[in-house]
């Protein structure tokens, strides 16, 4: 394949992408070799093994929100809940971009495509932002880091509607046939984004954390990405020949793309640490003892203790120790000028005590009331 810098020409003769059947002259803008067709219903599906990788994806993105949901005050929960939403919408819209429930020659699909390219470039905005999460950069609440990502999201998703809308309609100065802006976004923006993500993580990880495990994560994602892009752009044509127009490179692609978002999620549930006292799952709580462990400690604990206890001693040094603090209490009520305290309460004397029956066996029954 010849890639030409602002040209989708050759793109499109090799890869079924969303903006294809916009953009380029009007003789490049289908692959060479595409899946098969299926009708469903009397409606002509494309590509419906790729439909099926993205019905898989929602569902997957679906379970990882609920699994960040549940870490109530994890480190950057809700920016990585933003990309994961975002990630979600682009996979549901290109259930019917992809499928051509839409159809190309409709309007709605040339609006619906822009948002599809703008909702896409606001989720590698939202990936780069969130690469800085693990600096704790300018963090001085819980919202400003939400506030800037959500900020710097859109201003990405509005710049990439203008551009794609006005390239789809070649006005504002802008052509369908030459969209180099639209190239710049489809292509170079992702790679700046991912390149920069991967060395910010990985120096990260290297320097700070020192987990082979996070870095293995940072490693795996950047390899689907790349195989992502192999399979779709490289090897399309071929593995559409091969298996006899039933799967193409874009199969590949989504499945790869969703293998990397996997990762993404991976690296961020084994970086952030969360508080044992208010997390929420479905698993066991580490901190909570089996059952049986629980019972030998008590067992253990019982043991500990002596057979009889001395009770008449306890009682002897609690008393020394009221006799000893009474003039201590007297000459603190009467030099701040308040009423004594003994003269209120009156402590027991110990000689009061000694007049006291004997403690019976069990503290149950144990009484003072008769002496009063």
């Amino acid at each position: 394949m010849n890639i030409k810098f602002g040209s989708f020409d050759s793109i499109c003769q090799t890869a079924a992408l969303i903006v294809c059947p916009l953009v380029g002259t009007e003789g490049n803008r289908e692959p060479s070799c595409y899946s098969r067709n299926v009708l469903l219903g009397g409606t002509l599906i494309f590509q419906p093994s790729t439909c099926f990788v993205h019905i898989a994806a929602v569902m997957v993105a679906a379970m990882m929100i609920n699994l960040v949901t549940t870490k109530y005050i994890a480190q950057t929960r809700l920016e990585m809940l933003v990309f994961l939403y975002l990630y979600a919408i682009i996979e549901f819209m290109a259930i019917f971009l992809d499928s051509g429930i839409i159809h190309t020659a409709s309007s709605a699909y040339m609006g619906l495509a822009a948002l599809y390219t703008s909702l896409v470039a606001a989720a590698y905005c939202c990936l780069l932002l969130n690469g800085f999460g693990g600096f704790e950069i300018a963090n001085y609440g819980p919202l400003v880091p939400l506030k800037r990502l959500s900020l710097g999201c859109l201003v990405v998703f509005s710049i990439t509607l203008f551009i794609s809308t006005a390239t789809f309609k070649s006005s504002a100065g802008l052509s369908a046939s030459k969209p180099i802006g639209l190239w710049i976004i489809h292509f170079l923006w992702p790679l700046f984004t991912v390149v920069s993500t991967v060395v910010i993580q990985l120096y990260l990880t290297i320097t700070f954390v020192h987990d082979k495990w996070l870095t293995g994560c940072v490693l795996l994602g950047v390899f689907f990405f790349a195989a992502a892009q192999v399979l779709l752009f490289a090897f399309s044509v071929e593995i559409c020949n091969s298996i006899s127009h039933y799967i193409d490179g874009l199969f590949f692609f989504t499945l790869c793309m969703l293998l990397s978002v996997m990762m993404v999620y991976k690296y961020w549930d084994s970086m952030v640490k969360e508080d044992l006292e208010f997390s929420v799952g479905q698993k066991r709580n580490p901190w909570q003892v089996p059952e049986a462990e629980l019972q030998a400690s008590e067992v253990a604990q019982d043991n500990s203790y002596p057979d009889s206890l001395d009770i008449t001693d306890q009682r002897d040094r609690h008393l020394a120790l009221s006799s000893s603090s009474s003039s201590s209490v007297e000459d603190y009520g009467q030099d701040n000028g308040y009423r004594s305290v003994l003269a209120r309460y009156p402590l027991i004397d110990s000689e009061r005590h000694k007049r006291l029956p004997p403690i019976p066996s069990s503290p149950r029954h144990s009484s003072h009331r008769g002496d009063q």
